[in-house]
């Protein structure tokens, strides 16, 4: 089986591009621009293995596409490419306009005339696996209240807006092409190689480095996190087992306050790294400090997984605290990657709360 993965070089599409090389067989073409947030580095078994090849395309690039298919020929493809930090989107929105929507439309156009001529036997197997989030569903403000595949879109970012647009061509070209789609929506993603924009990452790497941990506004707001490990098996049960048309949300079952999750990165830093690099630190829990809240910051996500658990038979493997141990401890192991990640392309000045 062949797949098209969009996004391999991130942060989930590069978790998927390991699993499927060290426990499938697929033969994985890995469509990526390698922008600020995708390294190569990300994935070093499947650097020269003969199942994986890279093509770097950006998804907005219509004809690139359509050769792509032409010369894969393809039998599933796994779309992760997009933008999804939501500082950046409040900062400068348009590319996510462009690649999160614009990229998914031209993906949906060169899968449909690829549809139109591949072979049979591909046709009727085909399948365009669209990874989406739960940010699109809003915020809950009943503590009793879980996003189900039912649940109406009401999207607070620029980020979130454009993943539910993208979600909804999706929809439209399975209902009016009859293309042979699936969507997933999944809550906090965590883990190894995780870029450090992001909430987990930022906080490890802040606080190994003595400096300021910052929490947007008081730190409760709530996120359902999910081990990346888990999300890729998920996936994979999705695109092999799932039903054409259908969307199936993906959760972790960890409820975590921000600053609770801040404070066990704090805690487990005292156990597995208790050298401060600052001179005078007692404590890592000393360097949180707290910021200005961002705009339309959503106060809680939670996921409902009972469908996928049902229909798929896929739950959660890592708890939080296995799996953020297994986190921090990897970062702690990896130096080299992340000071290459620091040194170039990105300065940690900002933080975020998104997948």
């Amino acid at each position: 089986m062949k797949i098209f993965i969009t996004g391999g070089s991130g942060f989930i599409g590069s978790a998927l591009v390991r699993y499927c090389i060290n426990n499938t067989e697929f033969q994985i073409v890995n469509i990526d621009n390698l922008t600020y947030a995708g390294s190569e580095e990300s994935y070093p078994e499947a650097i020269g293995n003969e199942r994986f090849h890279h093509e770097k395309v950006d998804i907005c690039n219509r004809s690139d596409l359509s050769n792509l298919f032409k010369k894969h020929s393809p039998d599933a493809l796994m779309h992760l490419a997009a933008e999804s930090h939501v500082d950046r989107s409040i900062d400068s929105p348009n590319i996510f306009m462009q690649t999160n929507i614009i990229g998914t439309y031209n993906l949906l156009e060169a899968t449909r005339e690829y549809l139109g001529y591949c072979d049979q036997v591909i046709k009727e197997g085909f399948r365009f696996h669209h990874i989406s989030t739960d940010e699109v569903f809003g915020d809950l403000d009943n503590t009793n209240d879980y996003f189900t595949e039912e649940t109406s879109y009401k999207p607070s970012s620029p980020y979130s807006a454009s993943k539910a647009a993208s979600d909804h061509l999706v929809r439209a070209w399975q209902r009016t092409y009859d293309i042979p789609t699936l969507i997933t929506n999944c809550s906090n993603n965590y883990g190894p190689y995780h870029f450090p924009e992001k909430l987990i990452p930022h906080v490890i790497l802040s606080a190994i480095q003595g400096k300021q941990i910052p929490v947007y506004g008081n730190g409760l707001q709530i996120r359902d996190w999910l081990y990346v490990e888990d999300h890729v098996k998920a996936l994979i049960e999705v695109i092999d087992k799932g039903k054409v048309g259908e969307t199936y949300n993906i959760g972790g079952n960890n409820e975590m306050k921000n600053i609770d999750v801040v404070l066990k990165i704090c805690d487990l830093l005292e156990e597995l790294a208790p050298e401060k690099k600052q001179s005078g630190l007692r404590y890592y829990k000393d360097l949180i400090t707290y910021v200005e809240d961002r705009p339309g910051h959503d106060t809680r996500y939670a996921i409902n997984a009972s469908k996928i658990k049902k229909e798929l038979n896929w739950t959660p493997h890592e708890s939080f605290e296995s799996g953020l141990r297994k986190t921090v401890s990897w970062f702690l192991e990896n130096k080299d990657w992340y000071k290459r990640i620091l040194s170039g392309k990105y300065k940690m000045n900002r933080i975020g709360h998104d997948v």
